[in-house]
């Protein structure tokens, strides 16, 4: 069970950026058409990095035994420059190449041709006896670096390099992947059978979507974003509008507290939430507002649950409202939350609520009617399937945060279809309803109107647990009661909710972590954020 590790940054890029393999070939080619900028000195910049990471990771290089793995491509390119700078400083170096030396090309010919001239070859292991070579050479290594396939591969794996990335996962050694881990397609994070799994993988310029899409987190390890020097501008000017979050920019989102602050400068938060048997939900969500940092919470309950929630919370305020009788909430509860509104800064709705009849009518009415921002959840989403223009007529901003299930429902398609394109699903549906999208899963993503997306690396498979979704509700709904956009709201809050699964699983570890940790862990989070 692999703990998540953390992204890093090796020099100054803009690692907000988040790019498919044909926008980063675009951002490459112009880098040299209209900079400039050689493919070598790319190629040289990259190489170097990663032998930087190395540095850092194994100390002492003279008389390390390394093995590279080439292709024929610029990932290939990339491991010759990693070759000689790791011989220059005293390491044995193997160069293993999956194709015949013809066959490489172009920048990467240049690189091949400076190692055959210092005295140095490559071994191939294309042939039927090469495996053995792998094995012979893996016996003594201390280090592999995977640069057999770079941002253009796309599967099916071919059966002669599939045989050798199959003896490097089972070798034991630490692996470095260059740009990608070999297998691992960079726009979808589709992994072929096999797939390098990497220990640490160096990214160049730009991190990839397919690095923390699909199943990019199963075979990356820790990420660092290197440098390769793309002038800042032609980043900022051609790269798509989305975003890596990171702590920096959830920093920048986040206002300062006055000294002079009161209870009420924090914000006033109203849920809407639980029913009977789903008291739980109600409670989470109002508990993690309140360790998110909102100054007042108020949770409407249905009256006749009302005794429970007061017997549940201590700091934060319980209003009962109208129910059914079932434990439910009924449509006579519409007026009494649009009068409480009158005193909040944000709506949340949602965890717990149930589906029933009434309740369900009573989300269709009050939708249209609120004036403050909204964040909605589950039972709130699952009330809206077959009536979603309900969303795209709002006369307010919306979060929605729904999970895969919830968002399949809502747009009338089978749940495969939204995990096969989680960021494409999740555009379409803020440009559709106009609204800020939250697609809950690994590797949240947050889309807003305009097309932007940020997608978020923390967050761990510890937070697959029942009230998880809840808590991330309470965050988003405080952050927005502080005064974030909604939008950054979304995004804030899924790093800041991601972060305190991060912190929780070092202590409850994995199996044993339910959504109550998560909370106990939003104020180490926020101390880890802004000290």
């Amino acid at each position: 069970m692999q703990l998540p590790l953390p992204l890093r940054r090796a020099g100054r890029c803009d690692i907000l950026r988040i790019v498919t393999a044909d926008e980063m070939r675009a951002l490459d080619r112009t880098a040299i058409e209209e900079y400039g900028i050689s493919g070598l000195v790319l190629m040289e910049n990259a190489g170097a990095r990663v032998v930087d990471k190395i540095q850092n990771l194994v100390g002492e290089i003279k008389g390390r035994s390394i093995s590279i793995f080439i292709g024929k491509g610029n990932n290939g390119g990339d491991g010759l420059v990693i070759a000689r700078h790791l011989l220059n400083r005293g390491a044995r170096v193997k160069v293993l190449s999956i194709v015949a030396a013809g066959e490489i090309r172009g920048d990467a010919a240049v690189n091949l041709d400076i190692w055959r001239k210092m005295g140095q070859k490559i071994y191939p292991i294309h042939q039927d006896d090469g495996i053995n070579i792998v094995k012979l050479a893996l016996v003594k290594t201390d280090l592999i670096v995977d640069a057999i396939f770079g941002t253009g591969f796309h599967g099916p794996m071919r059966k002669e390099p599939g045989r050798v990335i199959r003896v490097i996962n089972k070798s034991g050694k630490q692996v470095i992947a260059v740009d990608i881990p070999s297998g691992l397609e960079a726009g979808s994070g589709k992994a072929s059978e096999p797939c390098i799994r990497a220990h640490q993988t160096v990214t160049l310029g730009l991190p990839k979507l397919g690095l923390y899409l699909g199943q990019g987190p199963n075979h990356t390890g820790e990420i660092t974003v290197a440098d390769i020097s793309l002038p800042a501008v032609l980043v900022n000017q051609r790269a798509a509008p989305r975003y890596l979050l990171t702590a920096e920019r959830v920093k920048k989102w986040m206002k300062p507290r006055p000294l002079s602050a009161h209870k009420g400068s924090f914000g006033r938060v109203l849920i809407v939430a639980g029913s009977r048997g789903m008291t739980g939900a109600a409670s989470l969500t109002g508990q993690a507002a309140l360790r998110s940092g909102a100054g007042l919470i108020t949770i409407g309950v249905p009256e006749t649950l009302h005794n429970i929630m007061e017997g549940k919370l201590t700091e934060v305020m319980t209003v009962p409202l109208p129910d059914t009788g079932r434990g439910s909430f009924s449509r006579e509860a519409l007026p009494r939350i649009l009068s409480l509104l009158g005193n909040m800064d944000v709506l949340a709705i949602g965890p717990g609520l149930s589906q029933g009849p009434e309740t369900v009518e009573l989300v269709r009415e009050l939708l249209p009617a609120v004036k403050l921002p909204l964040v909605l959840d589950a039972d709130a989403l699952n009330a809206l399937a077959g009536e979603v223009n309900i969303l795209g007529n709002l006369t307010t901003t919306a979060v929605i945060t729904p999970h895969p299930g919830e968002m399949a429902r809502l747009m009338g398609v089978d749940p495969k279809n939204i995990q096969e394109d989680r960021v494409g699903r999740a555009i379409k549906a803020a440009a559709d309803w106009n609204v800020v999208a939250l697609l809950k899963g690994a590797r949240t993503v947050v889309a807003t109107p305009d097309g932007t997306v940020y997608i978020n690396p923390t967050g761990n498979p510890g937070m697959a647990t029942g009230g998880s979704g809840d808590v991330l509700t309470g965050v988003i709904a405080s952050l927005i009661a502080q005064g974030l956009e909604p939008s950054h709201a979304a995004a804030a809050g899924a790093y800041f909710h991601g972060l305190a699964g991060d912190l929780a699983v070092r202590e409850k570890g994995m199996m044993g972590l339910i959504a109550g940790d998560i909370i106990s862990a939003l104020p180490m989070a926020a101390r880890e954020l802004f000290g």
